[in-house]
């Protein structure tokens, strides 16, 4: 027994139904979606889009880290992308906890995280500020790319573009 047989079996299932064999692998819509892990969120649902629309790039809290920006240059580059939606979410978990609450939490386990940065963001409107400037000052996308910032809401499934 294996502690990924049910989502083997999952997929197995997923494989009888599948649909999507004749998408390219291009952003349709011309649109990334940087949004959080939270598996509350269904980007592509709670935006009105369906697969192969947008490049959904997901990490903890958001946030436009030097690997996001490295993936949006291939997404605008190679695959379509045309615009940046940064969606955080509101009941976030890295809003709740602080780098060193980290570092603590892995020390009691023996495990030394010191040397990485977790991003985590006391604030989340400054946050998303911060993001969004980190990708339209970016030399290496282009100027004029519509960049916008909403959070979504996970107790109303609504998403509120922010006035930054």
């Amino acid at each position: 027994m294996s502690a990924f047989d049910d989502v083997y079996a999952g997929n197995e299932k997923f494989a009888q139904e599948f649909e999507h064999s004749g998408l390219t692998g291009r952003a349709a819509r011309g649109l990334a979606v940087v949004t959080c892990m939270d598996s509350r969120i269904d980007p592509l649902g709670l935006l009105g889009l369906k697969p192969g629309d947008a490049k959904i790039l997901r990490n903890a809290g958001a946030r436009v880290t030097d690997d996001v920006l490295r993936t949006l240059v291939l997404a605008v580059y190679v695959l379509g992308v045309e615009r940046v939606l940064v969606m955080p979410h509101t009941d976030c978990g890295m809003t709740k906890v602080g780098d060193s609450d980290v570092h603590a939490l892995t020390q009691e386990r023996g495990i030394d995280t010191r040397s990485l940065d977790f991003h985590t963001v006391p604030d989340q409107h400054a946050a998303l500020r911060h993001d969004l400037t980190r990708i339209r000052s970016t030399p290496f996308l282009p100027k004029d790319m519509p960049v916008a910032g909403a959070i979504y809401d996970v107790f109303t499934g609504r998403l509120t573009p922010a006035e930054l």
